[in-house]
């Protein structure tokens, strides 16, 4: 089998080596070229035609969200942003991941033996994702979706429960996008960084019809509102009936994630039961399949992105062949499946 080839984009010489030791640890990826500024990484790309580029969001010359901007605009491939994890810089890479980026990971710094071991998995993991993954252009004259349903409709005593990881941030934003201010519930867990979840929470409620907030220990979960797990936290479901709060944990990562989308489902399953609908979106690993499985168990309606939509079809693929889901669809579908759904008495 060919290895994966990268290019590694960085201004800063030791980080050039530090993710090229990283990566050439593992077998299967191979790097094969280092550029310090967009305009070498332009050369390096005409000439290496590599698989996956691990860009630098802050460079001289031109900064990468501009870099990014161009490569997809004129020869599209997959990207991994190396993120410095503030947040301050949360708002710069979730413009990355809109504009195409697959995905990104932290900055390396010299950190303790165990942290740099698991620094090393999640690159290489995510590096080997980008080189299957779907490369989604942003189109800048993209329109909202239709909003797919009519705001009298809706059922407001079901709750909806979505679950994403690579590629989510837009997936989510697409699905919110088409559903009117005054629907039921959401709750959200997206695999994201705690320093990014409250931008990212923020950014939705600006581009969203309804109200997104960062859940909250205790938070009331209204209609018309979305919440996103906090970066830091498992988000469940306390209460009943029409008195649902939102509980955050800090137990274990289940899966390697905090927050885990199967904590999430398991919990809207014991609370909300047939009442809830849970949908899974794009993402790697198999994080949200068995809580998916549980929901349907329960009684709920459970769908799944579809593969072609997909940045990476790794969390819908798991759900699919458990057979937790009712029916896979394709992204810009779904606002309206769920839609459709919640209007069902």
């Amino acid at each position: 089998m060919a290895k994966i080839r990268v290019l590694v984009v960085d201004d800063q010489a030791l980080v050039r080596r530090m993710v090229t030791a990283i990566l050439e640890q593992d077998p299967e990826i191979e790097v094969v070229g280092l550029a310090a500024d967009p305009h070498e990484a332009r050369t390096l790309i005409k000439r290496l035609n590599p698989d996956v580029v691990t860009l630098d969001v802050e460079m001289p010359k031109m900064d990468g969200i501009t870099f990014l901007k161009n490569l997809m605009r004129l020869r599209p491939m997959p990207v991994v942003m190396i993120s410095t994890l503030t947040q301050k810089g949360a708002p710069t890479t979730l413009e990355a991941i809109e504009v195409g980026a697959v995905d990104y990971v932290a900055k390396p710094s010299n950190q303790s033996p165990g942290q740099i071991e698991a620094y090393g998995e999640e690159i290489i993991s995510k590096v080997k994702a980008a080189a299957s993954a779907r490369v989604a252009v942003a189109k800048a004259d993209a329109q909202a979706p239709k909003l797919a349903l009519e705001s009298q409709r809706w059922d407001h005593s079901r709750l909806i429960a979505i679950g994403a990881s690579t590629g989510g941030t837009e997936a989510i934003r697409h699905v919110l996008q088409g559903i009117s201010a005054d629907c039921p519930p959401i709750v959200i867990s997206q695999h994201i960084p705690a320093e990014f979840s409250e931008s990212f929470a923020n950014r939705l409620d600006r581009q969203c019809p309804m109200r997104v907030y960062q859940a909250e220990d205790g938070m009331p979960i209204k209609p018309g509102c979305g919440y996103v797990a906090p970066g830091s936290h498992h988000l469940l479901i306390s209460g009943r009936g029409e008195a649902l709060t939102c509980k955050l944990s800090d137990s274990e990562p289940v899966n390697r994630h905090r927050p885990s989308v199967d904590v999430m489902f398991d919990s809207v399953a014991e609370k909300i039961g047939k009442r809830a609908i849970g949908v899974i979106l794009t993402g790697m690993g198999a994080d949200g399949a068995r809580g998916l499985l549980k929901l349907r168990e329960k009684g709920s309606m459970t769908y799944a992105q579809d593969r072609d939509s997909s940045v990476v079809w790794g969390m819908p693929g798991a759900a699919v062949s458990l057979g937790a889901t009712e029916s896979v669809h394709p992204l810009d579908q779904i606002a309206g499946v769920l839609a459709n759904e919640a209007a069902r008495k």
